[in-house]
């Protein structure tokens, strides 16, 4: 496998946080979409180390933190980075929301580190679902938000800052209302919030409010996640690939319009984490965060272009029989119960 010459990781934008740490704005995903092994992604995560990458994205149900970890242990022990170099974000998932530090420390074990730069609850239920489920698929014990219980959690992942197991914790697939309800009772604030974010599913209200706050947003599918499973696909779902002003706009550049769309979030001030096992993708997309940015034009014709369409809808979350996925997501600013 041929590896493209790589990035200076120097000449990667970064974000500084709350705290002053400085987070490299772009990251690998490795949620391999439940057709990649684990053994894939480890072999991914090494090449993006070796092609500049920085910021591994990283969570305990992608069922491959074992073989990242020994991708990022080898390229360590290669010389090709100092751990301290190295941003790794993992995730404790719904089913262990009782359980946090447990959760924490296998991920630390099999990412083989000592500690990790950031944590995230994955999602604010309890609850979950079998490995490759369809999205009928509804947990006998499933239960709305709550947010004394999301506390609970909460206060678990404060106390692994306290620990030194972790150097900040944040959230993940939240919304205003319920964020808002975290930040009044939080003695640790989170420092950011992953969220479904692309050209055609922008969400300017939570965008707006994460920054006022210092909460820096992490967008996952940044290009659409083309490679989804079927079963969290509909008719209605559009391509922010196929967007004719993505297309304008790779064509004058000369790239793929998946290209576009890294470098567009980038340079509206989220952090693509683009999930990738092919060499020349991952260096492209390292690649359009460093180079010239789009004109002001270029900016406002892909603004125009959200549909708000929301790819991930997270069906399998729900909790009673019939209901609207919608109810996840809190879009008139109430929570559901």
């Amino acid at each position: 496998m041929t590896v493209p010459s790589p990035v200076d990781p120097r000449s990667v934008p970064v974000r500084t946080l709350r705290s002053g740490a400085q987070l490299p704005a772009i990251g690998l995903g490795t949620f391999g979409s439940d057709h990649v092994s684990a053994d894939i992604v480890g072999s991914a995560v090494r090449t993006a180390i070796d092609i500049g990458y920085r910021h591994i994205d990283c969570a305990s149900v992608y069922d491959n933190e074992r073989a990242v970890g020994a991708a990022i242990s080898a390229a360590v022990a290669d010389g090709v980075v100092a751990r301290g170099e190295l941003w790794i974000s993992s995730k404790v998932w719904n089913d262990e929301h009782d359980d946090v530090a447990a959760a924490c420390e296998r991920s630390i074990r099999d990412l083989g580190v000592e500690h990790l730069d950031n944590y995230l609850v994955h999602w604010p239920f309890p609850n979950h679902h079998p490995p490759g489920c369809d999205i009928d698929e509804r947990n006998p014990n499933a239960v709305p938000y709550s947010h004394d219980r999301f506390m609970a959690t909460w206060a678990q992942m404060e106390s692994l800052v306290e620990r030194g197991l972790v150097r900040h914790v944040g959230t993940s697939n939240m919304t205003v209302a319920k964020l808002e309800l975290l930040v009044a009772d939080a003695h640790i604030q989170p420092t950011v919030n992953q969220m479904e974010l692309h050209p055609h599913f922008q969400q300017p209200e939570l965008f707006e409010w994460l920054q006022e706050r210092q909460i820096v947003p992490i967008g996952f599918c940044p290009i659409g996640s083309p490679q989804r499973p079927e079963r969290d696909t509909t008719p209605e779902d559009s391509a922010p690939t196929e967007d004719a002003a993505v297309r304008t706009v790779a064509e004058r550049l000369g790239v793929h319009p998946a290209v576009v769309c890294v470098k567009w979030a980038e340079q509206r001030g989220q952090i693509p984490i683009p999930f990738s096992t092919t060499p020349r993708n991952m260096a492209a997309n390292l690649e359009a965060v460093t180079t010239a940015p789009l004109t002001d034009d270029e900016m406002a014709m892909l603004t125009a272009a959200d549909r708000n369409c929301r790819l991930i809808k997270g069906q399998v979350f729900l909790w009673r029989d019939g209901q609207p996925w919608t109810d996840l997501w809190d879009e008139d600013g109430t929570i559901a119960g």
